[in-house]
């Protein structure tokens, strides 16, 4: 995608909105609207295309109390106050840091204490935070199931994760909490859990060598948490009620197993098998449109200029023709950048792990900050109740 097709003038902008030049200005200064330098007269700016569309939605609800209240479950205004990871300017941050730069040195343990706000505490270094033990039966049992499945199939019987939340201090909620989340990799790769470092439990269920380990634990750390995405909505709606954080990741898991969220990984593998059969990417995704279809893996309704999470991944790969070629081909296209969903899938295919193994690490990674969420959902002490505007038939 080109710089225009991207980001457009000062008057396009301000007849777009249908405002005046100053009261455009007057947006950018307050942060509404980014802008970029115009590449062939660097004095002049360009406008947000996106942040110029997302400000005409919100003009075109109004002020209007039921418009407002439905458009926030719709990629719209915030809807719930939290302190745990905030997207802005196309940055992904955990309580102010920056999680690409995490990336380069932390651990999921590490994120998991920044995401519960443990401070300089370490819960995962005490003894209640050593997971239990499967029974060899049940987890042989479980293994063919699919992947959410298997997780919610194991979790009831690991004692700390059926213990009510409600009422309960969060710190004193941080080690069980550890060992639901050394559980929960354990159950992805159907193997026990144990408490050595989680990269280092995935490196050996796949038998990475150290740069393999070390780019597992980069996308740990780049899919902790993603604000209030569908499953972490769901984890608030469930604590909301003074659940089990059992119950929260069991929430979590079976809205990552949608098509829409973490199921999408199961798309980019097909895609990529495809390409990979035709041995032409141009031609599968010409024949793709064609047919109507989507491609999935590419472009982020809140990362319009890129996933940043695919930018701190992708680059750490192995070489990958079919990978290259994807890249190559959407870029020339349309200028469709990748998402994490991509980079998951990449990564799963140049290291050469088993089939769901990228969503095996959405699962792992992400339950850190499902139970981030619930945790600080708990301290608000309040049932998430929404109304629903009643559309069927009129009263008899």
């Amino acid at each position: 995608m080109s710089l225009r097709d991207k980001f457009m003038t000062a008057e396009a902008a301000a007849a777009a909105l249908e405002i005046s030049r100053p009261t455009l200005y007057a947006y950018v200064s307050r942060g509404l609207i980014q802008t970029s330098d115009a590449g062939d007269d660097p004095r002049r700016r360009l406008y947000s295309a996106h942040d110029v569309e997302e400000l005409k939605k919100r003009k075109a609800v109004g002020r209007r109390p039921r418009d407002v209240a439905a458009t926030t479950l719709d990629w719209g205004l915030p809807v719930l106050s939290s302190a745990i990871t905030l997207i802005d300017n196309g940055a992904l941050h955990y309580r102010g840091r920056n999680a690409l730069h995490l990336a380069d040195t932390e651990s999921l343990e590490d994120i998991a204490r920044l995401l519960w706000d443990c401070g300089e505490d370490d819960p995962f270094s005490t003894a209640k935070a050593t997971p239990e033990t499967f029974d060899a039966q049940l987890l042989a049992k479980t293994a063919t199931l699919p992947l959410t499945e298997r997780c919610q199939s194991l979790l009831p019987f690991v004692a700390v994760g059926r213990a009510t939340a409600w009422k309960r201090n969060p710190q004193r909620l941080w080690p069980g909490a550890c060992a639901l989340l050394r559980t929960v990799a354990g159950a992805a790769v159907s193997r026990q859990p144990d408490s050595r470092p989680i990269d280092a439990c995935l490196a050996d269920a796949w038998g990475l060598d150290d740069k393999g380990r070390d780019i597992v634990r980069r996308a740990l750390v780049l899919l902790a948490d993603h604000e209030l995405n569908a499953s972490a909505f769901a984890v608030r709606v469930v604590a909301s009620t003074g659940a089990s954080l059992g119950a929260c990741l069991n929430a979590g898991l079976s809205a990552l197993s949608g098509p829409l969220h973490g199921g999408t990984t199961s798309l980019v593998e097909l895609l990529f098998d495809e390409v990979e059969r035709v041995g032409d990417a141009a031609t599968v995704i010409e024949n793709r449109l064609r047919r109507g279809d989507s491609v999935p893996g590419f472009d982020h309704h809140i990362y319009p200029d890129g996933d940043p999470r695919a930018r701190g991944l992708l680059p750490h790969l192995p070489e990958n023709s079919a990978q290259a070629d994807l890249l190559a081909v959407m870029s020339d296209m349309d200028g469709k950048l990748p998402n994490c969903d991509f980079a998951l899938v990449a990564l799963r295919r140049a290291l050469g792990l088993p089939q769901g193994s990228a969503l095996a690490l959405f699962a792992i990674s992400r339950t850190a900050g499902w139970i981030a969420h619930a945790l600080e959902q708990a301290l608000d002490d309040k049932l998430i109740r929404p109304r629903a505007r009643y559309t069927g038939p009129a009263i008899g």
